[in-house]
């Protein structure tokens, strides 16, 4: 019987509750232990429409637009692989996933979004080259931070 104080998932993440004298708790907290491992310092492979060939549990992906096979409803979800099956996660505001392809971080803010990197500067009738080398230098270890994304 529920608790009446709580649901049956939590309200960010959907992980399972349980609840006193319910059978089969291990599968309520494999289920939670597998949501909170995709989601602590999480990362995904790369974004694709269309599950992998060869997923290895343990790694996740964003769900793209035109989501087809396993995935079709799923755009713009994380979709994690756990004991040879597919499990989704529903992004929230504020969160950052960092996408392994890209060597980038993604925010997610209603939709998922990336910083573009700004073109270096060129041309002028005044060339500063320490200042140019000097954003060159920022670019650089904006793009080793995940920032931008790798040259």
């Amino acid at each position: 019987m529920p608790d009446p104080l709580f649901d049956s998932k939590t309200a960010r993440f959907d992980l399972p509750l349980l609840f006193a004298g319910q059978a089969q708790k291990e599968l309520f907290v494999n289920e939670a232990a597998s949501r909170i491992d995709a989601l602590l310092h999480p990362a995904i492979e790369a974004e694709l429409a269309a599950p992998p060939s060869s997923p290895v549990d343990g790694q996740a992906w964003l769900v793209g637009a035109a989501a087809s096979g396993d995935w079709t409803g799923r755009t713009g979800q994380l979709a994690a692989r756990q004991a040879g099956m597919w499990f989704y996660i529903a992004p929230r505001d504020g969160m950052r996933v960092f996408n392994r392809a890209a060597g980038q971080f993604l925010l997610f803010d209603g939709s998922w979004t990336t910083p573009t990197t700004p073109a270096a500067p060129s041309g002028g009738t005044v060339i500063d080259a320490e200042a140019r080398a000097a954003i060159a230098a920022l670019l650089a270890a904006l793009s080793q931070a995940g920032i931008f994304a790798a040259p």
